[in-house]
């Protein structure tokens, strides 16, 4: 099983590394500097719904999710200015800045105590994953309820965190996922098995 595992976060890799686009959006990030940061939400999870749907052309991002956890600063001004300078890198890309630090007090949640525990409250398995260049200049990748879920081509609930189902079922349709990728699986919730409690809202795509 964990070879399994191992293969699929190496695959994953190679289909980012692959991507000239993404690479250089990873590189710009990675030149700034932040503290415990990732490219994450569909940044990944639509490269692989790409290629689990043989797609030659990159279904084009809403925006690109950038996450760090500055526990310092608890202010908003900072990530004006990070997106301020990726746009000056990288004009065609929407880019959206966010420190973890502080999003728990938005999303109604406890405090996450980094960037990867943040990840893992968002509403959509799939969505919960990022990568980023690493200290040793290689890509890592995380992926809280493991990366098998985006190949699976599964879209769930998050199993740990509880959201109201018509939350869940209006982000699928309003982003139009199944238009996109006709082969997900959506784990429809019933109104019963989401009651909303520790729900919250969440900014990425």
């Amino acid at each position: 099983m964990e070879g399994k595992k191992s293969l699929m976060v190496a695959e994953t890799i190679r289909l980012v590394q692959r991507d000239t686009w993404r690479m250089e959006c990873l590189k710009a990030v990675d030149s700034l500097g932040l503290p415990d940061w990732y490219i994450a939400a569909g940044f990944l999870r639509n490269a692989i719904w790409d290629a689990g749907h043989a797609k030659s052309a990159r279904t084009p991002p809403n925006d690109v999710d950038v996450v760090y956890y500055d526990p310092g600063d608890a202010g908003t001004s900072a990530e004006g200015q990070i997106e301020s300078v990726l746009r000056a890198r990288c004009p065609a890309v929407t880019w959206e800045a966010r420190n973890q630090a502080r999003m728990h007090l938005r999303n109604g949640h406890a405090p996450y105590r980094d960037s990867a525990h943040a990840i893992a409250h968002w509403i959509e398995t799939p969505t919960c994953v990022g990568v980023r260049i690493g200290r040793d200049r290689r890509l890592e990748v995380v992926a809280p309820y493991g990366i098998a879920e985006n190949w699976s081509l599964r879209v769930a609930p998050n199993p740990r965190i509880r959201y109201p189902a018509a939350l869940f079922k209006e982000r699928v349709r309003e982003k139009r996922w199944l238009e996109h990728w006709p082969r997900l699986r959506v784990d429809w919730p019933s109104e019963t098995d989401r009651d909303g409690r520790d729900a919250g809202t969440k900014e990425s795509a």
